[in-house]
């Protein structure tokens, strides 16, 4: 890119910065340092502000630059993502916030262990979701990396390090710092942003082909390489049994995996009454419905304006394919227009990354505190401080992130994220679910469905073409590939749920008949809620 590219674009994301740094600083002077103002803000947020911030958290760089990567490449295929994620929101609204907020009171583990016994369950939970968080630390450490590769001109390999690095630190200054309070206002920002963004992208995209989508989609099909074919399922996952194999392990770890992410499920805490987390929910449906469907839009745009092979000379996985067609909407390279565009887009898919890191970051060091640290220290030893071992634990989290981010860095973010979704479905949704709705449901059966889940799919990534055995592989000189799915969601997700099962018709403890009556009470109707 050339210097007028690069001088404005680091511009706008120092001013983005400077904002969420001067945001993070007012609320350090204001917090009081209890866990309910650090983990949740003191539950003052209104269904409007939480319902933009959960829209904020979940609009990641993968929705971002990962998804329209994705359809620019392989059409109809790419879409998949857009309608799981989308999908899976309405099976949050029904099954999980309102429930969650009435019987939690800062992580998921909190939900199970009110009727189970608290420590190895918390240890179970706290170890899950610290895995899903760092796995979707990574995806946004990629995404961060691709934007700076591209905005260097795709030279400087050091730029890329440094870009994650820099990532990583700002994280924890805002989780330190901040909290959750400070969170979510940089969460609120950034959705502001990235919706504007979107819509005038989109805007420009349709009037280029003068609101005929069906003229985008043609120009789209003849400029991809792959005719009529870009247009058709197939082109991704449908090569053989595999592939379609592939294709339903994908969907089902989208559309059962946002119900345990860790990073969402602590949103539905920030608001003072279930009934507003559920109308948090209904808002943040209406930003991540609208913002998916620009998506749609956007990719195929790339791939009709761009071409998909100059998306893929880019960037092998796509991730740069909308600063791409933001610069040439704007006008094209050298062009002022399009300076200016690509830069306001590259900022505001770098403003994306910071904002979500500090969500998954702030979760995930909340699980570390709360959970594991609470149930592993000695009773003989002297507590500490549970928000002090938190922003202790922000940093190591940070640091695991920056590495697994720079091992990573020609993977596609969209597909890191379904990783992740995987993961969550697979260890943490069974025992969420089970803990909800089953009256015989017990201690043994809790700490089996979360590594039933948990370790089958971390292996199954391991032993996939995911890690080695394959040109896009992470080893890709190495071969150890043993199971054939780039998602483990189909083994995973059923083995989370057999195994919590088994663990409860094998248990000797018998299931506590008032906790769980006591629960299902609390979780209908919120009396005795946090």
């Amino acid at each position: 890119m050339t210097g007028d590219h690069q001088t404005l674009a680091l511009v706008l994301f120092s001013v983005f910065v400077a904002v969420t740094l001067a945001i993070t600083t007012w609320v350090s002077r204001q917090r009081h340092g209890s866990p309910e103002e650090f983990y949740v803000g003191g539950r003052l947020f209104s269904p409007m502000e939480n319902g933009f911030a959960v829209a904020g958290d979940y609009m990641s760089a993968a929705s971002f630059l990962g998804i329209s990567g994705l359809i620019a490449l392989f059409g109809y295929d790419g879409l998949l993502y857009s309608v799981g994620f989308l999908v899976a929101w309405l099976m949050v609204l029904f099954l999980v916030a309102e429930l969650v907020r009435n019987c939690g009171r800062f992580t998921l583990a909190d939900v199970v262990a009110a009727r189970m016994r608290e420590r190895p369950v918390r240890i179970a939970a706290g170890t899950s979701s610290v895995t899903v968080s760092v796995l979707y630390l990574v995806a946004q450490m990629v995404g961060a990396g691709s934007l700076v590769a591209l905005l260097l001109g795709g030279t400087s390999g050091a730029a890329q390090t440094w870009t994650v690095i820099g990532v990583g630190a700002l994280m924890v200054i805002y989780v330190s710092f901040g909290g959750m309070r400070a969170t979510t206002w940089i969460q609120i920002v950034k959705a502001v942003l990235l919706m504007c963004g979107a819509i005038a992208l989109t805007v420009l995209v349709l009037m280029r082909f003068h609101g005929d989508f069906g003229q985008l989609l043609r120009t789209a099909a003849d400029r991809s390489g792959h005719g009529e074919r870009f247009l058709a399922p197939g082109l991704k996952y449908g090569g053989d049994w595999t592939a379609r194999l592939d294709f339903i392990s994908l969907g089902l770890a989208l559309v059962l995996g946002t119900a345990g992410l860790p990073h969402i499920l602590s949103r539905f805490y920030t608001v003072p009454t279930a009934r507003a987390a559920r109308r948090s929910v209904v808002w943040s449906i209406g930003l991540i419905g609208s913002f998916y469907l620009m998506t749609i839009v956007l990719g195929f745009g790339a791939a009709a304006i761009v071409g998909s092979e100059a998306v893929r000379g880019s960037n092998a996985a796509g991730n740069t394919a909308v600063p791409l067609l933001a610069l040439d909407l704007g006008g094209g390279a050298g062009s002022t227009g399009g300076t200016v565009l690509f830069a306001i887009v590259a900022a505001i898919a770098f403003a994306t990354i910071l904002a979500v890191v500090a969500g998954i970051t702030l979760a995930s060091s909340a699980s570390v505190a709360h959970d594991l640290y609470a149930s592993l220290r000695r009773r003989s030893a002297k507590p500490r401080s549970e928000v002090a071992v938190a922003r202790a634990a922000a940093v190591g989290i940070g640091a695991l992130a920056i590495g697994l981010g720079l091992l990573a860095h020609d993977l596609n973010v969209a597909f890191l994220v379904g990783l992740a979704f995987a993961v969550a479905a697979s260890a943490n949704l069974p025992v969420l679910l089970y803990s909800l709705f089953w009256r015989n449901f017990t201690t043994r059966g809790a700490v089996w469905s979360v590594y039933g889940g948990l370790l089958p799919a971390l292996v199954l990534v391991l032993l996939s073409p995911v890690v080695s055995g394959g040109p896009n592989s992470l080893f890709p000189g190495m071969d150890f590939q043993y199971f054939p799915l780039e998602n483990p969601g189909l083994v995973s997700i059923p083995l989370g749920f057999l195994a919590g099962w088994l663990g409860t018709v094998t248990s000797r403890e018998a299931a506590d008949e008032a906790r769980h009556a006591e629960t299902e009470v609390r979780s209908l109707t919120g009396a005795g809620a946090a």
